[in-house]
């Protein structure tokens, strides 16, 4: 690793709004530190790392669902919207979190389910009580498919499938009808269209705002709003299923979100908003966080985490070189000026980033570094998923009885098999969801007790003990890139342009604004490349780039005017390495 922390501005770079200069790290919570005994990651947990953050250079802190929740899906569904779990605390220990955590200048961001519910929240368990409920239209509650047995395959009212795989409807012998649930049937879908719930809704984001919460990330909000009348869907659109196209970006999607932002995010100035929306392009991203629109601060999307599952999530191919950072890049030309990005690989839904595009056998530490250095620099607010820091791997998963996550052991089931398929080991939302790796005890210091997920065996030589004091380590790189995110202005302010390498491996950009510019080369590949500049790039090569950052320890023999030897560092057209990866500022 070469690092000349010298070349960088002393002081923080000043901007508005805060979140621009911002650098968010999210934490799933029953993975991330035990201090029970249970094997499940509380807030005390957090709260004893939060120095860690801090030191690491992290403002804000997203916290997926730690609310009361029957745990179907890991939190994400809700019995209880305002309280805590016992599973991870309580309200006293989310306020003492909550302080902490301002004390130490670092912000605090709750991941909000509002699609859906718990079937145990007592608005369903009302809605579901009779047809004649006060609460039946909080919910979408249909009849069954004229000329169907109840209850039987095809009786379902629409012939949507859910996320999770099978029939988007469960039906209730109860009442003689089904209830929608887009996700798995323990979360019934809320009628956005009626304004009580929506009235409720405010009041809950209202009621944490007020309490100290510094915004939220809202979870798979682009399918609140369904097509009037429920219609039957088309053909699939893998990795979606049948029937996504009548509920996903549905016609009152925007008149609810910019409801929602009047109604809560206006009461409460500097909130950070960032919406999560599974089928947004850069096109309609604009709707959701251009700032005039009054939406969302940015927008989590999954068109560069679904390339290559063309056939489905679990049947991913090889990506094409370049096809990644041909993505990442026509994200960054469309949102331009007017939007925000929020930059990521890895997240609670997602397998760890080294090992669904980087290599983890050949070249662990310049992919994980690499991948870092591509996605980082970017315009938009970089977002850390907990364990990407320090490049962890994927699960050790080789039977049904490895995975814990709702969709994987329903996708077992349906294949009635224990040998488990290539594609899920390598795609399932487990992976991203096992211990955080704090170093090579048998629990890999999360836990004193045997976790609720297995511990990978990589965890024995990638872990934080392992990495914090080595200056060439994976965590010591991601230092590096997050103090030149706060002091670099260009990283914050700067415009980003493309540069043709001639190689597709080759993603190189620049981010300019007057007296700042960076440049960032990235090999994503595991073959060598020189770097070949258009005539119309070639001015920018040719301009005094000076090396802040770069993977490799790697310096070049050259001859002086005299003929003496002497070693130099890599220039912006020296062949690149696999996997290599340099940052340059502009001499003044």
């Amino acid at each position: 690793m070469i690092h000349h922390p010298e070349l960088v501005p002393t002081g923080s770079h000043a901007v508005q709004p805060w979140w621009k200069n911002a650098v968010l790290y999210q934490i799933y919570p029953r993975s991330f530190q035990d201090t029970n005994g249970d094997g499940i990651g509380d807030l005390e947990g957090i709260l004893h790392r939060l120095d860690y953050l801090s030191e690491l250079g992290v403002d804000i802190v997203w916290i997926s669902p730690i609310y009361r929740s029957p745990q179907a899906d890991n939190g994400y569904d809700i019995s209880d919207y305002q309280d805590i779990d016992p599973l991870f605390g309580d309200l006293d220990a989310f306020d003492a979190l909550v302080a902490r955590a301002h004390a130490l200048g670092m912000r605090i961001v709750m991941d909000l389910v509002v699609n859906h519910t718990s079937i145990e929240h007592p608005w369903f368990v009302e809605s579901a009580s009779s047809v004649d409920s006060e609460r039946r239209d909080w919910y979408y509650w249909r009849d069954p498919r004229p000329g169907f047995e109840p209850g039987t395959p095809g009786a379902e009212p629409t012939n949507w499938e859910s996320f999770f795989g099978g029939p988007a409807w469960e039906y209730d012998a109860s009442t003689g009808q089904y209830y929608l649930h887009l996700f798995a049937r323990e979360q019934p879908d809320l009628n956005w269209e009626n304004p009580q719930v929506r009235d409720a809704v405010y009041e809950m984001m209202n009621w944490w705002l007020d309490r100290g919460v510094d915004g939220f990330r809202v979870d798979a909000i682009d399918v609140i709003s369904k097509l009037p009348g429920l219609p039957d869907g088309g053909l699939p659109r893998p990795p979606f299923g049948v029937g996504h196209e009548c509920f996903a970006d549905g016609p009152r999607l925007h008149e609810f979100l910019q409801e929602m932002h009047e109604r809560t995010f206006d009461h409460h100035p500097g909130s950070f908003t960032v919406g999560e929306a599974s089928n947004a392009s850069p096109e309609t991203a604009l709707l959701f966080c251009d700032p005039e629109r009054r939406e969302f601060n940015m927008l989590i999307q999954f068109e560069h985490v679904n390339l290559g599952l063309e056939n489905g999530k679990f049947s991913p191919r090889r990506l094409a070189p370049g096809e990644l950072a041909d993505v990442l890049t026509r994200w960054q030309d469309t949102l331009g000026t007017r939007g925000w990005n929020a930059l990521y690989l890895e997240n609670h839904d997602q397998p760890r980033s080294v090992s669904r595009f980087g290599d983890p056998s050949r070249y662990w530490y310049e992919s994980a570094t690499a991948l870092a250095t591509a996605y980082f620099l970017q315009r938009g607010t970089p977002f850390i998923y907990q364990g990407q820091e320090i490049g962890m791997l994927g699960g050790d998963f080789t039977a049904a009885a490895d995975f814990r996550d709702v969709e994987s052991v329903s996708y077992m089931k349906r294949l009635g098999i224990d040998e488990v398929p290539e594609g899920l080991a390598a795609m399932s939302r487990d992976n991203g969801r096992t211990p955080m790796q704090w170093d090579s005890s048998p629990a890999a210091g999360f836990s004193e007790a045997v976790p609720w997920i297995d511990v990978p065996a990589s965890a024995e030589h990638i872990n934080v003990a392992v990495q914090a004091e080595d200056p060439q380590s994976v965590l010591s790189y991601y230092r590096a890139l997050i103090s030149a995110r706060h002091v670099v202005p260009a990283l914050t302010d700067g415009t980003f342009s493309r540069i043709d390498a001639s190689a597709p491996a080759l993603f190189v950009y620049r981010r300019s604004t007057p007296g700042s510019d960076v440049l960032v080369m990235v090999n994503l590949s595991g073959q060598h490349h020189a770097p070949l500049f258009s005539p119309e790039d070639e001015a920018v090569a040719s301009l005094p780039w000076r090396l802040y950052l770069g993977n490799t320890d790697r310096s070049q023999t050259t001859t002086d005017e005299v003929g003496d030897q002497m070693r130099c560092e890599p220039t912006v057209t020296t062949p690149m390495k696999p996997w290599e990866a340099r940052v340059y500022l502009l001499a003044d």
